[in-house]
């Protein structure tokens, strides 16, 4: 879809989602816009039916800028474990194994039985290169696969019943990681137009996924009281800051990488050439030794030659 460059309401100043998530989005007004997001991600209906505290909500001077997340559950019992994060994390795979682990012990209280325990979607959306791959999208889940057979393992029909779940894969938790800056910002679907929010802060007239209304309508920076424009400001410049010292510690590396390599080079080419040199005059040192042992080779032959003459 070709997105409307103009002065319409695509250009309206909109506060970034990792704030949404943190500050407006918690309050029961505004769960229709991360309910339609929900519901476009999963392709289903998806009513929230609350929101819970979480580690990332945290709105003091040392507030994180570069990673927020939100636990909300839905009206089936279903927990949402959605994580924003901007900075680059290299064990962050192992970060979302953590996040579901913690989602899991913490939503069964003690006493209770497991089946207590609900299907967890994990959310990851990231502002950096997570892995290696093509696509800006990717969805992990656990099915169970024979060894010999390769049949996909089912639900008995008590289970089914119980858990109104046909396969084993569908009681354990999903992941969802979202690479937004590999996003080339063509919507085709509803998931790409949420991508280009995402991505740009900017949501174009002509979207019409679900939830994107209700986010032009109250993600707007004008609505921000004076304080809260503060808040975000200083936010802005945070993370700002953050991505300029990121990318002149990488340069400084790279030319501190560069100096290093070519005094690596030229100690090497020094130890290299003292290296050949000795091998070089080792080579003439034997070749000179040859050339001795060659001459006094002759020289015993000529003497023996006079010594035959002189006595004839």
């Amino acid at each position: 879809m070709e997105i409307d460059n103009g002065n319409s309401a695509s250009h309206r100043n909109l506060i970034r989602f990792d704030w949404a998530l943190k500050r407006l989005l918690r309050n029961r007004a505004n769960f229709e816009v991360l309910e339609g997001f929900l519901t476009v991600l999963l392709g289903e209906r998806v009513t929230i039916r609350n929101i819970g505290e979480s580690d990332g909500n945290k709105t003091g001077p040392d507030d994180k800028y570069n990673r927020v997340d939100i636990l909300t559950e839905n009206d089936r019992n279903e927990l949402f474990l959605i994580e924003l994060q901007i900075d680059s994390q290299a064990d962050y795979f192992h970060r979302m194994l953590y996040g579901v682990s913690k989602a899991v012990t913490e939503s069964l209280k003690q006493g209770e039985g497991y089946i207590r325990i609900g299907k967890v979607y994990h959310i990851n959306i990231v502002y950096f290169g997570l892995g290696q791959g093509k696509d800006y999208v990717y969805h992990g889940r656990n099915d169970f696969y024979g060894i010999h057979h390769h049949d996909l393992l089912q639900l008995n029909e008590r289970q089914r019943n119980l858990y109104q779940k046909t396969v084993a894969g569908d009681l354990f938790p999903e992941y969802y990681i979202l690479r937004v800056n590999d996003f080339n910002d063509v919507a085709r679907d509803g998931l790409d137009e949420w991508m280009y929010y995402l991505k740009n802060d900017r949501i174009p007239d002509e979207f019409t996924a679900p939830g994107l209304a209700m986010a032009r309508e109250k993600l707007l920076y004008d609505r921000l009281s004076d304080r809260e424009k503060r808040e975000y400001d200083r936010h802005r410049m945070n993370i700002s800051y953050e991505k300029s010292a990121f990318a002149t510690s990488r340069d400084e590396g790279i030319d501190l990488g560069r100096k290093e390599g070519i005094d690596l080079g030229r100690k090497e080419g020094i130890d290299l050439g003292r290296k050949e040199g000795e091998e070089e005059r080792e080579k003439l040192k034997r070749e000179l030794e040859e050339n001795e042992k060659k001459l006094e080779e002759r020289d015993r032959e000529i003497a023996e030659l006079r010594r035959l003459l002189d006595g004839r």
